[in-house]
């Protein structure tokens, strides 16, 4: 698996315009905190037992439509997405990238996100609903 800054990722995606973004948060996330522009939801756990999608892997090559399209995938802070790229790789996935500090960013000294990294504070294109 490879490891690219949300900044990286972006340009990534804007020079390999067949590469997929995987927004792999729960529904609420996705929807309600924002998501990457172009980015498809597919969660990798959801409410309301919060237990791993077991047709995860699935569901991505139904999108993605072979295992040799490059996958991007962004969580909230790039740790989910590590165990679903890992799933992504044993499943036969050719190129899974996790996008570091994922959408929101790590934790501040005041437990707040976004305000030290991730997709929506290096100011990448993003949507709300």
């Amino acid at each position: 698996m490879k490891h690219l800054t949300p900044k990286e990722a972006f340009a990534f995606l804007a020079a390999n315009p067949a590469a997929l973004l995987v927004d792999c948060r729960s529904e609420i996330e996705y929807f309600y905190v924002g998501h990457p522009t172009g980015a498809i939801h597919i969660a990798w756990h959801e409410a309301p037992d919060w237990t791993v999608n077991p047709e995860f892997a699935e569901e991505v090559l139904r999108e993605a439509g072979e295992r040799d399209r490059p996958i991007v995938l962004i969580c909230r802070s790039g740790k989910r997405t590590l165990d679903a790229g890992a799933e992504l790789e044993r499943a036969g996935f050719a190129e899974v990238i996790n996008v570091l500090h994922g959408f929101e960013g790590d934790l501040d000294e005041d437990f707040h996100r976004g305000t030290r990294n991730g997709w929506r504070h290096d100011g990448l294109p993003w949507e709300q609903l």
